[in-house]
């Protein structure tokens, strides 16, 4: 069988069953695709054993959380019918928890363009910068090419969930991220401007990457909205912040003494350390910069 059709079951049935919603879970899925590709660079013979540990992880964690008959997601109810898909209404039944509602509009985005669906998704999942909320998105969609577009739905649906599940964490720097948004998109015009196609330079990138690296976050904000404004191609922006990413994994001085145990000794570098979220959540926005339709390329 090949490794394709394995990791599509495996996708769609972590889908099925945690639905965005366990730790252990989402994080499986979200190392499905990445094992796969990682698969297709190894010699002949070799390619399954960048998979054996995913499929595991996750085939043992749906059984952990009780397997078929405790799966999250099912049919859509129709007892609140959508007739007309609304960006601002999807965000409104996020944050007022109302999952069932969200998804029936999410339901009339996908029915009418997938794309418009995720687009549609973003501002949601931009209240909040953590990096769980921001690469879910992006492997779900990034997943299609293993399953089909037609499973749009479902792959979208989790980060849906997860977005509605940290509701009740939300805090004040919640709408503090928002609002700056909105002031540096409204200051610096974007969303009047197609994004740039100015190429930059090697010092100009050094000069953001420093930026992003040691500036306060507004500081940071305020450069990369500069540059957009100023006609750099969006992906310079993102190959600036991947790179103050970078430095953070390379400069990481590992574990504490305090905080080792017998799967990460002190020296170590784990996945939770911020250098390695950073990264991930810098590659997540960059695609789905990419990917995006509408005017997201800017946030």
């Amino acid at each position: 069988m090949p490794l394709k059709t394995l990791f599509a079951a495996a996708a769609m049935a972590n889908a099925r069953t945690f639905g965005g919603e366990d730790y252990i879970g989402f994080h499986t899925f979200m190392a499905l695709g990445p094992a796969l590709k990682m698969s297709a660079l190894m010699p002949k013979g070799s390619e399954a054993l960048p998979v054996f540990k995913v499929l595991y992880r996750n085939s043992n964690r749906i059984q952990e959380f009780g397997g078929r008959e405790s799966e999250v997601l099912h049919g859509l109810s129709a007892s609140s019918p959508v007739n007309e898909a609304n960006v601002t209404a999807l965000h409104d039944a996020i944050k007022a928890k109302d999952a069932n509602h969200a998804e029936q509009i999410l339901s009339a985005f996908v029915s009418s363009d997938p794309r418009s669906a995720l687009d549609a998704l973003i501002p949601a999942v931009q209240d909040n910068p953590e990096v769980h909320r921001i690469v879910l998105p992006y492997r779900a969609w990034d997943m299609q090419e293993i399953v089909g577009t037609q499973h749009a739905l479902t792959l979208l649906r989790q980060s849906l969930r997860y977005c509605v599940r940290a509701e009740p964490s939300r805090r004040a720097e919640w709408d503090e991220h928002g609002k700056m948004l909105v002031t540096l998109l409204d200051e610096r015009h974007l969303n009047e401007k197609e994004p740039g196609t100015k190429k930059a330079e090697d010092a100009f990138l050094q000069h953001l990457n420093q930026t992003f690296s040691a500036g306060t976050p507004s500081d940071a904000a305020k450069a990369a909205a500069t540059a957009l404004a100023e006609g750099y191609e969006p992906a310079a922006i993102g190959e600036a912040i991947s790179l103050a990413a970078s430095s953070l994994v390379l400069r990481d001085g590992g574990r504490l003494p305090q905080w080792e145990d017998r799967f990460k000794p002190a020296g170590t570098v784990h996945g939770n350390s911020v250098g390695v979220h950073a990264s991930d959540a810098a590659n997540a926005w960059r695609n789905l910069a990419r990917v995006s339709s509408g005017r997201n390329v800017f946030a």
